[in-house]
């Protein structure tokens, strides 16, 4: 079943560590360990995880000219965040844009001083890759990291682990970038994550990811995670799953992610639009999409999972919206699904029905996040 699969520099230690590997984005990744999913997701909550991240994208920006307004800006041609106010030693959260409103991926960038790091999802890096380079390559060097390995370190024994381990660390705020060694290992570290919790991200040359791992997984109460925690996770922080609750069919304003344009990019601003899709996003921000991204909560304890119907009655005759993801949540504790809906029905506390092998399970509209971020402003 692995054969054609690729594999991350931690690929053995997966299988030493006794992971459940499964295909995953065209690599053979752990879905989980002994402990199970929602152990290893508590875990994360009260102690600290390790999680293998490098299947992920990671691209290197560099300004022909020297100068990084100029690569700032190229990059502004492609996503809405404002790039030029992003400090060296900062990240932002950003958005690759399609002519029609759509989203073909999101990532992360980073300025690291002299380049930008982008930070791509798995199932896009070869597609965003092509069209940063086609984008922007007039003004930048655009170069795929392919020797390069990524992991996460979450959760309150996490931020202790890189304390001890990489004392530079202790200081940094939420999306800080710095360049710094973790267990005598030169490494690229942000202080971000995917599941909520305060924690970092730590990316460093693929033949020594092993060495920094242990490492990180030898400290007091660090334990590998998988990939059914980190999703379950993200649920419960209400961020998007690419793929599932943002694709190419979803904008910005309805995936609820307006956040990400600041507002030097908006109508208006310094620097508005000029990025694919700009006049669709700038209408949408004016006037409303006709539909939303919302979180929901059911009752009882079946996950309500992505696909089900959304529904305005308990017998199914009106349909108003869709579920994209949803799972047990073990620090909830219960079903927490998002999904997109009407923007009639979009309002906190409208009551749903999803639909579920016949039959129609109540749920409610709430805030996002489920459980409040940890995260060290």
């Amino acid at each position: 079943m692995t054969e054609g699969l690729l594999r991350t520099p931690l690929h053995a230690l997966h299988l030493e560590l006794g992971g459940r590997m499964v295909p995953f984005a065209g690599y053979d990744m752990p879905v989980q360990y002994a402990a199970g999913v929602m152990a290893e997701h508590l875990h994360t909550r009260t102690a600290g995880s390790l999680f293998d991240v490098s299947h992920m994208g990671q691209v290197r920006v560099r300004p022909r000219s020297g100068v990084m307004a100029d690569a700032a800006l190229a990059l502004e041609r492609l996503v809405p965040a404002d790039i030029v106010a992003l400090r060296p030693g900062r990240q932002r959260y950003a958005l690759l844009m399609r002519e029609d409103g759509g989203i073909s991926d999101d990532l992360m960038i980073a300025n690291m001083g002299t380049w930008f790091l982008l930070v791509v999802n798995a199932a896009c890096k070869e597609a965003d890759f092509a069209l940063v380079k086609a984008g922007i390559s007039d003004v930048c060097e655009v170069e795929f990291l392919s020797d390069r390995a990524l992991i996460a370190a979450q959760g309150p024994a996490a931020v202790a682990a890189m304390a001890e381990l990489a004392p530079a660390t202790a200081d940094m705020r939420f999306m800080d970038v710095i360049e710094t060694e973790v267990a005598g290992v030169p490494c690229i570290v942000s202080r971000s994550g995917y599941t909520g919790e305060d924690g970092f991200e730590i990316g460093m040359p693929a033949p020594q990811a092993e060495k920094v791992a242990r490492a990180l997984l030898a400290c007091t109460d660090m334990a590998a995670a998988g990939l059914g925690a980190r999703d379950s996770l993200r649920l419960e922080a209400g961020l998007c799953l690419y793929g599932s609750d943002i694709d190419t069919t979803t904008s910005p304003v309805e995936g609820a992610l307006e956040w990400s344009i600041q507002k030097s990019r908006r109508p208006g601003g310094a620097r508005a639009g000029g990025y694919p899709g700009a006049d669709i996003v700038a209408k949408q921000l004016a006037e409303g999409a006709t539909r939303r991204r919302v979180g929901l909560k059911g009752e009882g304890r079946a996950p309500i999972r992505g696909g089900a119907p959304l529904f305005s009655d308990a017998e199914g005759t009106r349909q108003v919206g869709h579920v994209t993801s949803g799972a047990f949540g073990p620090s909830v504790p219960g079903p927490v699904s998002m999904g997109y809906v009407e923007a009639a029905s979009s309002a906190i506390g409208t009551p749903l029905f999803a639909g579920v092998r016949g039959r129609f399970l109540p749920v409610h509209v709430v805030a996002l996040p489920f459980v409040a971020p940890t995260f060290r402003r």
